[in-house]
């Protein structure tokens, strides 16, 4: 091959276009493969020794013959025309041909320069490399992806006679399949990865497959993708560390009391029940992210419910269990530290759910210790629930139910890849380039580190959850039986702040809108900007993102929306000034361990118990 000349330079003054991608010293790439092949013989080993003493047992056909099954509903209606069949692959073949002609274009001496065929999406991240325009291979590879993934999408879009939950799933698993098939995701599809291979002779498939290896001994036989560099953290040392005790504890919680810093708090104290799915400490980070610790701040008796990491021993335990042992648990502690029988509750995702069954229970037997609830993207009708309904039809219900009854609860690890697959984009396919290809060590992340932290669920609750709320939507249709009850939100008439978020998928905002309607109290409507998380955990010093409010929750979502009235920064101060509202009665500071036995310091110990 003779030497390339100048005019193959780069711009930035680097090698040529050519020599960027040939390998230097074959000698030591050649031993780097070997020494990857070693690695990655490990992986297997670590895949496969726990399979073959019967520890794992692998559930991958479930998901895959559901994904199967709607493809195949999608393809009958496509199939099912010729005339439409072929107007479908006509779209795609003339797609083709446009980036084929741009790529002849691109090559072509003094040619102008051709516009691409489609373009990645706003904020796409995957094709910032220069060279995926720049060369005319890797240009034709993304433009071709584009379209595809494109044209798969309008399939089920315009996809007719589809009923909405197998458009959904459609939906969903089109975009697990485009996000895994991305040129970006292969070592021979991607510049960057291509190039840093070169350039370091296979090093980086080393460690990757190295990294590898250790994740999968790390999840017992599974993949545990690492997010984060894990190692700086460590709960109650950097990471949940707003001081407090312990001061009860039930077979499914453990109730934490904290310390006040204001010299006067609000009469009512404040209960938080949070999610099980995952845990507490998302509401006490860090000091500058803690809602916790802000709560505090503005003269709250804060209390929070820790849920066990459940084990075999509570396979049983359904709502009514966490109910008793842990909401009602956390008032009885709450009225004994403080000797307050009225209490402001939050309720947060599932745990708002949880608390709405509660409320309307409570109400029913007569016990009326809450007086106001605040909801944190929380469903209590499930009609237009988010993206996790695609994994809840009878189907698939009875699959989890199965895998459940082996050990009598669900493993945390498939709990975190359902979350993940949400974001598949974003929280799977770009550490997977980063550990396993570039072999890079991601970086500390406190967010990611609990989102790693995941959790097991108890078999009894989460087939309660999962047929109730999101299979038969019984809490808003009055159906729901709790110890013995038919309960109704209807009755439910204490004062609710009703938070949403802007780009939520797992409580859409319109889910969370329609809800409201169902409460037989004053609703107070509120929608934050972000997601999930970020639109929660925003404290008022970050001056980050926004909130809407306007009026009653009725009536059409985008019409409330177009009236309402948009507040720079957090919610936070919005939601202190309602709860003030409802009572601002203030009594001396109460510090825990006054009334009653501390257990011990906060964080305590059921957050400490990691699957």
């Amino acid at each position: 091959m003779s030497k390339p000349d100048d005019s193959d330079k780069v711009e930035n003054g680097g090698p040529s276009a050519i020599e960027q991608y040939l390998v230097k010293d074959p000698e030591r790439f050649a031993l780097n493969m070997a020494r990857m092949v070693e690695q990655a013989g490990k992986a297997a080993s670590a895949w496969a020794e726990p399979r073959e003493k019967g520890e794992v047992r692998d559930h991958v056909a479930e998901p895959v013959v559901d994904m199967v099954k709607t493809f195949s509903k999608l393809s009958e209606y496509w199939l099912g025309d010729p005339q439409r069949a072929l107007e479908a692959q006509t779209r795609l073949f003339a797609g083709y041909m446009t980036v084929w002609a741009n790529a002849i274009q691109k090559v072509t001496p003094n040619a102008e320069a051709a516009d691409d065929a489609v373009k990645p999406e706003r904020g796409d991240k995957r094709f910032q490399d220069p060279e995926w325009g720049r060369n005319a291979f890797f240009d034709f590879l993304k433009q071709a992806y584009l379209v595809t993934s494109r044209w798969a999408n309008e399939l089920v879009e315009h996809a007719e006679g589809l009923d909405d939950h197998t458009r959904h799933k459609a939906s969903f698993y089109v975009k697990q399949v485009s996000n895994a098939i991305a040129p970006s995701n292969f070592i021979l599809t991607n510049p960057e990865l291509f190039r840093e291979t070169v350039a370091s002779n296979g090093e980086n498939l080393v460690r990757g497959m190295k990294m590898l290896a250790e994740d999968i001994a790390a999840g017992k036989g599974d993949l545990k993708l690492r997010q984060a560099d894990y190692t700086p953290f460590e709960i109650g040392k950097n990471i949940a560390t707003t001081p407090g005790k312990v001061i009860g504890r039930s077979d499914v919680a453990e109730i934490i009391q904290y310390d006040p810093v204001t010299e006067t708090v609000l009469k009512r104290p404040l209960l938080i029940c949070p999610p099980w799915i995952n845990k507490y400490y998302i509401l006490d980070l860090n000091p500058q992210k803690s809602f916790i610790r802000w709560a505090i701040e503005q003269g709250h008796s804060v209390f929070v419910i820790s849920w066990i990491n459940p084990d075999e021993r509570h396979g049983a335990k359904g709502w009514e269990a966490y109910i008793r042992e842990g909401l009602q648990f956390g008032l009885d502690m709450v009225e004994k530290a403080t000797g307050e029988s009225g209490v402001n509750a939050i309720g947060y995702c599932v745990g708002g759910t949880l608390l709405g069954a509660a409320l309307a229970l409570l109400a029913q037997e007569g016990d009326h210790r809450i007086k106001s609830a605040t909801f944190f993207t929380t469903q209590v009708d499930f009609t237009y629930a988010g993206d996790l309904k695609v994994f809840v039809d009878e189907d698939q219900v009875a699959a989890v139910e199965r895998s459940m009854s082996e050990k009598g609860y669900l493993d945390g690890t498939k709990m975190a890849t359902a979350f993940n697959m949400l974001r598949s984009g974003d929280l799977i396919w770009p550490y997977v380039v980063n550990n396993y290809m570039r072999g890079k060590e991601p970086l500390p992340f406190d967010l990611l580190y609990w989102n790693s932290d995941s959790t097991r669920m108890a078999a009894a609750n989460h087939s309660f959850y999962l047929r109730n709320c999101y299979l038969e939507n019984n809490l808003s249709r009055g159906t729901m039986e709790l110890a013995g009850r038919t309960v109704s939100l209807a009755d439910i008439t204490i004062p609710v702040y009703n938070l949403a978020t802007k780009e939520d998928h797992i409580a859409p905002a319109l889910s969370v809108f329609v809800g409201s309607q169902f409460f037989g109290a004053d609703v107070e409507y509120v929608m934050a900007g972000s997601g999930h998380i970020a639109g929660v955990v925003n404290p008022p010093a970050a001056k980050k993102y926004q909130y809407w409010t306007g009026g009653k929750p009725v009536g059409d979502f985008n019409a409330w929306l177009a009236t309402a009235h948009e507040h720079p920064g957090s919610w936070w101060t919005h939601w202190q000034h309602w709860i003030e509202n409802q009572d601002d009665i203030r009594v001396p500071a109460r510090k825990p361990g006054k009334r009653m036995k501390i257990l011990g310091d906060a964080p305590g110990t059921y957050v400490k118990v990691r699957v």
